[in-house]
């Protein structure tokens, strides 16, 4: 069993298509049309074209891509900030909100064409912010699933909660946990594969894969094939070993 996988995005279409140029070529290496690619979310912030991402994702899902789109925490951040009534996500630290200038969501209203002003309010931005991004992509991030499970692979943002069965994981830990996680050993049942937190390259844990290699801070994003538990990243020259740790 094959599957793609493509690490944390961040705005980055350019980097985005690249990942799939990458994909592309290992389905034409291995003859395989069917397998899977599945993003692991983070979709939007810090990069330069949150817009682009979307639309791009959007419009392979209506062709019939076999793209699977996860929920990142950025993602549920821009989309509880644009709802009617703008919501702060629990997660998040005391006085932060989308709009902080380390999480990103300026330059992804930046590219619907939303500047946001030093001190402005959110009652005073949030009409515009919400006017400027089109409901399809409010209803697209609302809807993004939260994991994904293919055989013994699992799929989610963040990771899971250790000792929790998958099927009674939440989002709040789908989308955002981290300690817990990175610091368990135990076999998770599954392999799981995550993004969220940024590493230096792809490392595989052995019950779990890390695939954000920081697009989110000027880096790559990482394309990656799984045919059972093993993981290559994929580059120009073709596969490279993913060596368990």
């Amino acid at each position: 069993m094959r599957a793609y996988a493509i690490g944390d995005i961040h705005g980055h279409l350019d980097k985005l298509q690249t990942a799939h140029t990458l994909i592309a070529e290992d389905r034409a290496r291995c003859c395989d049309k069917d397998a899977p690619v599945v993003h692991i979310g983070d979709l939007v912030d810090r990069g330069p074209d949150s817009k682009g991402v979307i639309q791009y994702l959007m419009d392979g899902q209506a062709r019939g891509e076999n793209w699977v789109v996860l929920k990142g925490n950025h993602d549920r951040m821009m989309e509880m900030f644009l709802r009617e009534q703008p919501m702060v996500d629990t997660q998040l630290l005391y006085n932060y909100n989308w709009l902080h200038e380390r999480l990103g969501g300026i330059e992804t209203l930046a590219s619907y064409g939303v500047e946001v002003p030093d001190g402005i309010r959110t009652f005073q931005l949030h009409p515009k912010a919400r006017a400027a991004v089109p409901e399809s992509h409010r209803g697209y991030l609302a809807n993004l699933p939260t994991s994904y499970q293919l055989g013994d692979l699992y799929f989610a943002h963040a990771g899971i909660r250790p000792g929790v069965a998958l099927d009674d994981q939440t989002e709040d830990d789908l989308c955002w946990i981290r300690k817990e996680f990175h610091t368990s050993d135990v076999d998770h049942g599954p392999l799981i594969v995550h993004g969220h937190t940024p590493v230096d390259a792809v490392t595989h844990y052995g019950n779990r894969v890390n695939i954000d290699t920081g697009a989110g801070h000027g880096k790559d994003i990482a394309a990656v094939v799984i045919e059972g538990r093993d993981v290559w990243l994929l580059g120009a020259e073709g596969r490279e070993a993913v060596v368990r740790r």
